[in-house]
């Protein structure tokens, strides 16, 4: 499927509001050697549109993790869980940073550790619900 035109005006005000960070694990853009890229949060495949409720900015290793995923599966009660949106839920609500290392708070901060740049990073990622 051939990249969709994101145009601009849009492309800056996902860069602006993520104050260049990475919506998903944090990791500001000067601080990875690729540039940011922008996230569809519901994947096109999946009928998501290029607008920008649907829109997140992501470093790349967390948006090749994410690809089209929606869910994941809770590795302590092996239920399936959504995501992390950041449009529509709170990061501080599912994650805690400890120093460098991010902590789960809930399942679907849990989930996130696998299709994420977090789960990359040795001991950079741990649950509160161990």
């Amino acid at each position: 499927m051939p990249r969709p035109h994101i145009p601009n005006a849009l492309r800056r005000l996902v860069i602006e509001r993520a104050r260049g960070l990475c919506e998903y694990c944090l990791v500001h853009q000067d601080d990875r050697p690729e540039s940011h890229q922008i996230d569809h949060i519901l994947a096109l495949k999946h009928g998501g549109e290029t607008v920008n409720d649907n829109l997140a900015l992501a470093c790349a290793v967390c948006n090749n993790y994410k690809g089209a995923d929606l869910a994941s599966i809770d590795p302590f009660d092996r239920s399936i869980v959504p995501l992390f949106n950041p449009r529509t839920q709170n990061w501080h609500d599912h994650f805690r940073l400890d120093a460098a290392r991010i902590i789960g708070l809930t399942p679907t901060g849990d989930a996130r550790r696998r299709s994420c740049y977090i789960s990359t990073m040795k001991n950079a990622y741990t649950s509160a619900r161990n």
